[in-house]
């Protein structure tokens, strides 16, 4: 099986080429599905960080309101780290297991980690291969603001301050084996990933040669 992370900063677009990699026939999972998961109640990860950050983070239902977790963290870079040290050891051990599962189910698949702390978390060493996407500036503030629903400029205050807990792109890129630029129309950064799937499907035949991606001989 071929270990693949995929990373990037806020708002780069690492869900949607994601979702394209899947489409190819790449299994995913994205850590803050994973993360979320963790903290439903129930979860240890729950209790510790209600324990370190208090009630407050806390909807009358007694879940995480992640928002209010996020202003809370973000506010203070000492913050974030305890926050970090909590949830990534666990959501890192979660993904590990999935992988585990997946080799037993399909030897020779593709699994791709979605997550936009790999390197920030050091955790970039157990991919085979690393997938960096990056995109303008500008435009991870638009799509903040989509997203959340926000007007441009609480965009890129809330942009600004969670791009600080992460590195730059320059920095991810060169630590990358291949860089999508997701600043284009989504045709065009589909082109990028179906040329970056085949180069996987490489690697993962290079690896082993038996794979079902192997390519069929005609006249055997």
């Amino acid at each position: 099986m071929l270990k693949v992370g995929l990373t990037g900063g806020i708002s780069s677009g690492k869900s949607v080429i994601g979702e394209m990699f899947a489409a190819l026939g790449a299994y995913v999972i994205q850590s803050d599905i994973v993360a979320h998961q963790l903290l439903q109640p129930g979860e240890a990860v729950y209790d510790t960080v209600v324990a370190q950050f208090g009630t407050g983070i806390l909807n009358p239902d007694r879940s995480v309101n992640r928002a209010r977790l996020a202003e809370l963290a973000f506010g203070q870079p000492s913050r974030i780290q305890e926050l970090n040290k909590i949830v990534h050891p666990a959501v890192i051990e979660r993904e590990n297991r999935w992988m585990d599962d997946l080799t037993k189910k399909d030897p020779r698949a593709i699994a791709i980690v979605e997550a936009a702390l790999i390197l920030e978390a050091g955790s970039h060493k157990r991919f085979d291969r690393l997938i960096v996407v990056t995109c303008r500036p500008e435009q991870r503030i638009e799509r903040w603001a989509s997203k959340m629903k926000v007007d441009l400029e609480s965009a890129r205050r809330e942009v600004t301050r969670r791009m600080a807990a992460q590195l730059p792109d320059e920095e991810k890129s060169k630590a990358a084996d291949y860089v999508i630029d997701n600043s284009g129309s989504l045709d065009l950064t589909r082109q990028k990933v179906d040329q970056v799937y085949e180069k996987l499907r490489q690697a993962e035949r290079s690896t082993h040669p038996n794979s079902r991606f192997a390519p069929v001989d005609p006249n055997a």
